[in-house]
């Protein structure tokens, strides 16, 4: 049972089997099993005689289209290979992100050693890309071209901390900011319900503020669908890097 919104951030065992081996089942494994469940059901249970012809349908092709978009510029002519895994992510993280804005929901996104470990993987698949494309010229993009010899060390240092740093920083990006709108939302939700309960004047004076939390909701329920968005932009950039080598 959840009894404070913390609770949201937390990896807790819902479920232990001990026998020989010991089964622990998670709530965010229940998040995630959640989140696959409800992306199959409404992308590819949909029939494609009705895509159009609806709302959900629209909205479907909407999505597509402007991820398409999105990694055809960024990628280019071989954004096509690509286009399948930024597709899915972006669905992924979007829906991950709607689900911790219900009320005492779990935030999948918020938990920093789950998205960053994708992060870090997605990295590593770019740095596989590149070697496998260029070789050991893979390692030219850790050099500008027309840098003076003398630089060279200094600037591959800085070049290399550069580009490692997007293992992180893709991930840490997004759980920053969902676990910061959520606390946000917390701490002046529990400010306005302390305000209410002290009394007539501060039960009236609380719907001033009250209109003020509901306009931040509004807002990071905007910023859920804006960093889905980002973080599959932000990777688009980099498979580009990896493919193009500048």
């Amino acid at each position: 049972m959840i009894f404070s919104p913390l609770d949201q951030f937390e990896i807790k065992p819902l479920l232990t089997i001990n026998n020989i081996l010991t089964l622990s089942l998670t709530n965010y494994v229940i998040y995630l099993i959640i989140v696959v469940s409800l992306i199959y059901s409404v992308i590819y249970l949909l029939n494609k005689s009705y895509l159009g012809w609806n709302r959900w349908g629209v909205a479907v092709l909407a999505i597509y289209d402007t991820i398409l978009n999105m990694v055809k510029s960024q990628i280019g002519n071989r954004g096509g290979y690509y286009f399948p895994l930024i597709f899915t992510i972006f669905n992924f993280i979007l829906v991950a992100n709607l689900i911790s804005m219900i009320p005492y929901s779990f935030a999948i996104s918020a938990q920093l050693v789950a998205i960053i470990s994708l992060s870090l993987s997605l990295w590593l698949g770019n740095v596989i890309i590149g070697l496998n494309l260029h070789g050991w010229g893979f390692f030219a993009l850790f050099v500008p071209s027309g840098t003076p010899l003398a630089l060279v060390p200094v600037l591959v240092l800085i070049e290399t901390l550069s580009y490692s740093s997007r293992a992180i920083s893709l991930g840490l990006r997004l759980s920053a900011n969902v676990l910061s709108g959520h606390l946000l939302m917390l701490i002046l939700g529990s400010l306005i319900f302390n305000l209410m309960s002290t009394g007539i004047i501060g039960f009236i004076g609380g719907f001033l503020p009250m209109a003020g939390v509901i306009a931040i909701v509004i807002l990071e329920f905007a910023i859920s669908m804006i960093q889905a968005y980002v973080f599959t932009i932000l990777l688009s950039g980099y498979i580009k890097d990896s493919i193009y080598l500048h």
